[in-house]
């Protein structure tokens, strides 16, 4: 059949169609019994029109997908093909039903090579996508395993096909089209004498399936981001600052945001306010004023109607110590706190800020989020440790001096975003303070980062300001698409990494600093990364 002759057509399955449908069904399936009787084609029809699809060619129909509803819970355990029918061979289509049901899938002979049967089981994801369903299932013969009967076992069989050392027509392709094995089924279809009465139960999980919930209880997955790039600059007072931080807030969320970014230390000016001439004592003065800035951004959060992540602040610690810390503060009052785990040798040396001991993924209205302050997104450990709590998307405000450091936190970000299909938000300061300490000169371009696949921008960049400018960059995440590139992507790096070889954990630190534990830390305690 050439391909210029080809006429195709993709619809749904007519009661006037069965005379070809019989036609092909007694072709295709002389070993076990032909064709449906009418009747029960044309029950399945009526109860489940969409789920039975057809290809025709000029008007001949040369491939069909019959499919039923079912409970999942029934059917993903192990049955019979007998189990589907009912009296008078009657297709037990369940009009409740939470996933389809694969009940044939046939292609005429003489158009086989053409991918057909793809194009059958693409229509029929797409059925179960659009739908809301759980997934698909189906009971696979596996025709040839008669060949290998008397030298192994079923379950053998299966594993040699999987690693392609033995071709099987049906299960090579339904593992070709996304399916899993689930289990070997016995006795599913006796009748089956080149199967010799087994089949695989396979399925393909629908990962955009959302169980039946209220509405308000439903988590968005639409999310729209508002980066403030924050100009350092002098300030008379903290009603300043905070009047500044107010604006900005304002002006994002009446673009209805669900998130406002502010950057590392944004608040540092004010050690203008006081004698710098002792670095730790300004440090000091600065991480006085932390508390009302939090209380305050906490009830901006909560009047405007949108989460912020309130960049970083000096923070004094029950311990005496010094913290570089970021607050998410909820629009619903919740505030949140992430320190700065790794220390530059700037903020060690003059200001003598410690490192923190946490590392959480936190639960928001629009997804779950990660946090890491400047330095830290140069650790890969860290963001992939968040990756395992399946994060969204990850926040860093930073604040760099120049174009290089800016660099390094810019390609770390970009490496983490692509490795751990997640997305990254970059939010930095800009501006010249000479007259403060460790101020004079500011360098930022804010920026989102993406996974680098069809579904997202060619360079993988969503967002990004003009350099060393104040302004605000707002930003779409579809976090939809993560869910799809990590399961069906061009390549799928959380998937396919090798934890036989290695594996990450983090140590439980609450002996050091009785803080409280964090979720997803490993049982024994410890921070490994062995291979």
């Amino acid at each position: 059949m050439s391909l210029d002759d080809l006429h195709l057509n993709l619809r749904n399955l007519a009661p006037d169609d069965y005379p070809q449908l019989k036609t092909l069904m007694d072709a295709v399936y002389d070993d076990i019994g032909g064709a449906w009787p009418k009747h029960t084609i044309d029950k399945l029809i009526g109860e489940f029109p969409d789920g039975q699809i057809l290809i025709e060619d000029d008007g001949r129909i040369v491939g069909v997908a019959l499919t039923a509803l079912v409970d999942y819970d029934e059917f993903s355990n192990p049955h019979k093909y007998d189990d589907l029918i009912g009296h008078r061979e009657v297709i037990l289509n369940d009009p409740n039903g939470d996933a389809l049901y694969g009940l044939d899938v046939l292609i005429d002979p003489a158009y086989r090579g053409h991918r057909l049967g793809r194009r059958l089981y693409e229509a029929r994801k797409e059925l179960c996508r659009s739908i809301n369903l759980r997934s698909i299932l189906a009971g696979g013969r596996i025709p040839n395993y008669h060949q290998y009967a008397a030298e192994m076992s079923p379950t053998e069989y299966l594993e040699k096909v999987a690693r392609k050392e033995i071709h099987d027509p049906i299960l090579s392709f339904q593992l070709a089209n996304d399916f899993q094995v689930k289990r070997l089924l016995r006795k599913y279809l006796p009748e089956d004498e080149k199967s010799q009465g087994y089949a695989t139960l396979l399925e393909w999980n629908n990962i955009l399936f959302e169980p039946a919930e209220r509405v308000l209880e439903t988590r968005k997955t639409q999310v729209r981001v508002g980066a403030v790039q924050w100009q350092m600059r002098e300030f008379a007072s903290v009603e300043s600052v905070l009047q500044q931080v107010e604006y900005f807030v304002d002006a994002v969320a009446d673009y209805q945001s669900d998130f406002a970014v502010l950057p590392e230390l944004f608040n540092t000016p004010l050690m203008g306010l006081t004698d710098q001439s002792n670095q730790i004592e300004a440090i000091r003065f600065l991480a006085g004023f932390t508390e009302r800035f939090k209380s305050e951004i906490s009830r901006m959060a909560v009047s405007f109607n949108i989460n912020i992540i309130a960049g970083s602040m000096v923070e004094i610690g029950d311990d005496g110590k010094l913290y570089n810390v970021s607050y998410l503060c909820h629009r619903d009052g919740e505030i949140d706190r992430q320190a700065k785990l790794h220390i530059t040798p700037q903020e060690r040396r003059d200001w003598v800020v410690e490192g923190g001991d946490e590392l959480r993924v936190f639960d928001t209205d629009a997804g779950r989020v990660g946090i890491l302050i400047c330095y830290d997104v140069e650790f890969p450990e860290l963001p992939r440790l968040l990756a395992d709590q399946d994060m969204d998307i990850l926040f860093v405000p930073f604040w760099t001096d120049t174009k290089n450091s800016y660099l390094r936190v810019r390609h770390c970000s970009q490496a983490r975003a692509i490795e751990n299909e997640c997305y990254v938000v970059l939010c930095g300061s800009v501006g010249n303070v000479p007259s403060i300490e460790n101020l004079d000169i500011q360098y930022a371009q804010s920026s989102v980062f993406s996974p680098s696949d069809f579904a997202f921008p060619h360079d993988a960049v969503l967002s990004e300001t003009t350099p060393n400018t104040e302004m605000v960059m707002f930003s779409d995440l579809d976090l939809t698409r993560l869910k799809v590139v990590r399961s069906e992507g061009s390549v799928t790096n959380l998937k396919d990494r090798r934890q036989d070889l290695y594996d990450l954990r983090l140590r439980d630190w609450s002996w050091k600093s009785g803080g409280r534990q964090s979720g997803g830390r490993d049982a024994d305690g410890r921070l490994d990364e062995s291979s």
